[in-house]
């Protein structure tokens, strides 16, 4: 078995701080974009954008993401993880530029498209040659680490897009993407090797077709659906039909396929299947609450975009307080007796924005944002990575194909049927204010509340305003309420679907067939005391190789 030279740890603590960057650049696009939505919905000071168009600036991303991720890993193994970074990076960078400069919802909706096939190049990449940089108990602090970048990005994205937009035009958010994606590049091209299998896996075309014009089609139809506030018409029930056939064909070619990228047979697995579908309830219902939560804090109660982001502060301490919480009480208790509440208190504090109104106190909206981080938290982090865990070594970069697309997949329609509700009950509440009132200004005030108000203050129409608020506030009791119920099915799937003794034995099988004997309970099983595809140390190495120069040392694992 070929050995590689371990790294230099300087040069190592080097191409930690650089993957670091690099994710962090992506949990703060992921997150700057909620506070600028507002922005964005303003004729004036943004782009006029509606409610759909909002939907979709948001959702192309996360569609791009969702479906590209899973075939960014296979070109890795083919062309090198470095390369494929690195052509991430320059499509991100060339991306956010095109999205700064964007002069309409359009150009922005494909510059948001295009940011999220960076980011699926960039993702996968980034996993691996954090994987192949550090070994044995290096890897687990080098792991804990860099998983901090989450926990950062969440609580800064907010905050640094609210200053931003308080001093700067709303293209600022984007274009302070770029000198940072240009600095990782340059230390990703200096210090990282360019790590490769030597093993092949196909690109399968055909499925990523399959699964992209699938979700389009069917995040059409939910976002079509709330802007002609109508589900009998053929331009909203037919693009769904569309996509769930894709979808389904898509399934059967992946099930058919010898090796496929993604491959839906592990979601058969009871434990695996039930809590990827939990894990998809959860991504809906925190994409959809929220798009609401942007519109609420900047437009309903008027807060600045820093001041919004500065109240959304709580969500990220709690997420990341949640996780290593939630991880101590798995080695007590069991991992169904810690996440089945908690996921049960993440949807019942989504229902809770049914009770926020105009006039709530912001510390009665910061316990809610707070309770709602700490509970997410203490689901993603424990589940995710025991389902990883739980499967054989050669089925984990499967199995976190499926678990990232899945809550991908989860987060667009989220995004889509959230903002349906919210737009086809909004514009039913406003109706009644409309009588009597001219109309172009009836026009525009249907679109959304950010263009009624607009065009209240320019007609000086003040109680149309208000009218406004009011109609968006019902808007999203209502949606909150569907919210919380679908996030509460998350809840029953866990239930139902993880074993309810965290010490339990049951065999599973790897791909040979042969039986193996697991342990649920981490503390008991050797493979889930390190991440996916990891070893102990001293432990023999897989056959790896990288396609760099001799003397940046070939990688052995």
């Amino acid at each position: 078995m070929t050995q590689h030279p371990t790294l230099p740890k300087f040069r190592q603590r080097l191409i930690l701080a650089v993957l670091m960057v690099c994710s962090l650049l992506i949990w703060l696009d992921n997150t700057v974009l909620s506070t600028t939505l507002e922005t964005l919905a303003d004729p004036v000071r943004g782009l006029g954008a509606d409610p759909g168009e909002l939907q979709w600036a948001t959702g192309s991303y996360t569609l791009a993401f969702a479906t590209l991720m899973f075939t960014a890993g296979a070109l890795g193994d083919r062309f090198g993880h470095r390369t494929v970074f690195s052509g991430g990076l320059v499509i991100f960078a060339a991306s956010s530029l095109w999205a700064a400069y964007a002069s309409d919802a359009g150009q922005l909706i494909a510059a948001r498209a295009a940011m999220g096939v960076g980011s699926a190049l960039i993702t996968p990449a980034m996993l691996a040659i954090l994987m192949w940089t550090f070994t044995g108990p290096a890897r687990a602090a080098a792991i804990g680490i860099f998983s901090t970048s989450a926990g950062v990005g969440m609580a800064a994205g907010p905050v640094l897009a609210g200053f931003l937009l308080d001093h700067f035009r709303w293209g600022s958010v984007f274009l302070i993407n770029v000198p940072v994606a240009v600095a990782a590049l340059a230390g990703l091209t200096m210090l990282v090797p360019n790590f490769r299998s030597p093993t092949r896996r196909p690109l399968d075309p055909a499925g990523m077709a399959l699964s992209i014009s699938g979700l389009v089609a069917l995040a059409y139809g939910l976002i079509r659906a709330g802007q002609v506030t109508a589900w009998s018409r053929t331009d909203v029930w037919a693009p769904i039909v569309v996509g769930l056939v894709l979808l389904a064909v898509f399934v059967l070619v992946e099930v058919r396929a010898k090796a496929p990228s993604f491959d839906p047979r592990l979601l058969a697995q009871r434990a695996f299947g039930g809590g990827n579908v939990a894990l998809g309830l959860l991504l809906f219902g925190v994409a959809a609450i929220t798009f609401y939560n942007a519109f609420y804090l900047q437009g309903a109660l008027g807060f600045s975009p820093m001041e919004a982001g500065l109240a959304t502060i709580p969500t990220a301490v709690g997420a990341v307080a949640g996780a290593p919480l939630a991880s101590r009480l798995v080695r007590r208790l069991s991992l169904r007796l810690v996440t089945v509440p908690a996921l049960t208190v993440a949807a019942l504090t989504m229902g809770g924005y049914g009770f926020l109104g105009l006039q709530t106190p912001l510390v009665w909206i910061e316990i809610l944002l707070l309770v709602q981080g700490l509970s997410i938290g203490m689901v993603i982090g424990p589940v995710t990575a025991a389902l990883i865990s739980d499967l054989p070594l050669d089925q984990a970069g499967a199995g976190s194909a499926v678990t990232n697309t899945v809550r991908q997949t989860g987060s667009v329609l989220g995004i889509a049927v959230g903002g349906s509700i919210m737009s086809i009950v909004y514009r039913r509440a406003i109706e009644p204010s409309l009588e009597g009132v001219p109309d172009p200004v009836r026009d525009q005030a249907r679109v959304s509340a950010e263009q009624a108000r607009h065009v209240a203050t320019a007609v000086d129409r003040p109680a149309l305003a208000q009218a406004a608020d009011d109609a968006f506030v019902h808007a999203m009791h209502v949606g909150a309420g569907w919210i919380a119920v679908i996030a509460l099915l998350g809840a029953a799937v866990l239930l139902f679907t993880l074993p309810g003794n965290g010490k339990k034995k049951e065999p599973i099988r790897d791909q040979a067939g042969s039986a193996r004997v697991r342990h649920a309970a981490p503390e008991h099983d050797p493979r889930l005391r390190h991440p996916a595809g990891a070893r102990p140390a001293g432990a023999e190495p897989r056959h790896f190789v990288h396609s760099g120069p001799t003397d940046e040392g070939a990688c052995g694992r």
